[in-house]
């Protein structure tokens, strides 16, 4: 399974000729080549992990493309369908099995409303968690898209929670609001905490890609 990250939280899986989005949103440059997508996974409604333009520039190529999320994703979608996931559900699309853990979105603030939220597990090997930090019971984990920079978590929760999920490897994502001094402190962090688990840490930039 052939893993590109995009810009923020935008991850493109490939295998067996066909791909599998996740979470293309607003800080993520409009896409393109997006033949051959067989499924995209929304963990949430929020813009910077989807927005109807970069839907719609998947299915242009790709228009059986099925588009996963959670209910409140569903409500947000009013231009296309969404087949609605929730916490303990699987499902095949193409050569991907997905499965989904979690159900709310991190608390930012006591003033903002707490939105549905998926973390998804990939074919077994690649766990993301949109934003939360819901860790997948008695999964071991392969590789973990560790979120990096955002206004509802600090650092040492992210460190705790690679510390606690324990992956062979991991990769930061969720990085766009970060400066470039402020990526190279997380993913510092990050890496420390993945090798303290016994695993190894890849600092993936927009583009950079990883066979899993």
């Amino acid at each position: 399974m052939h893993l590109t990250k995009l810009e923020h939280a935008a991850l493109i899986l490939e295998l067996s000729g066909q791909k599998l989005y996740v979470d293309p949103g607003s800080f993520t440059t409009p896409l393109t080549d997006t033949a051959h997508a067989v499924g995209i996974v929304i963990t949430h409604e929020h813009a910077d992990h989807w927005t109807p333009e970069q839907i719609e520039r998947i299915l242009e190529l790709s228009p059986d493309a099925t588009i996963y999320g959670p209910a409140g994703v569903a409500a947000a979608s009013t231009d296309h369908p969404v087949t609605v996931v929730a916490a303990g559900d699987t499902v095949e699309v193409g050569p991907f099995t997905l499965r989904f853990f979690g159900g709310k979105h991190a608390v930012i603030h006591s003033s903002i409303p707490v939105v549905d939220n998926v973390g998804v597990l990939v074919n077994d090997e690649l766990y993301y968690a949109g934003d939360s930090f819901t860790i997948p019971e008695g999964v071991a984990v392969g590789t973990l898209a560790v979120p990096a920079g955002a206004p509802w978590l600090k650092i040492s929760e992210v460190i705790d929670y690679v510390l606690a999920v324990k992956p062979r490897r991991s990769f930061p994502t969720h990085e766009m609001v970060l400066s470039r001094a402020g990526k190279s402190l997380s993913n510092a962090r990050i890496q420390a905490a993945t090798e303290q688990g016994g695993g190894e840490f890849f600092a993936l930039e927009p583009n950079d890609s990883l066979d899993l």
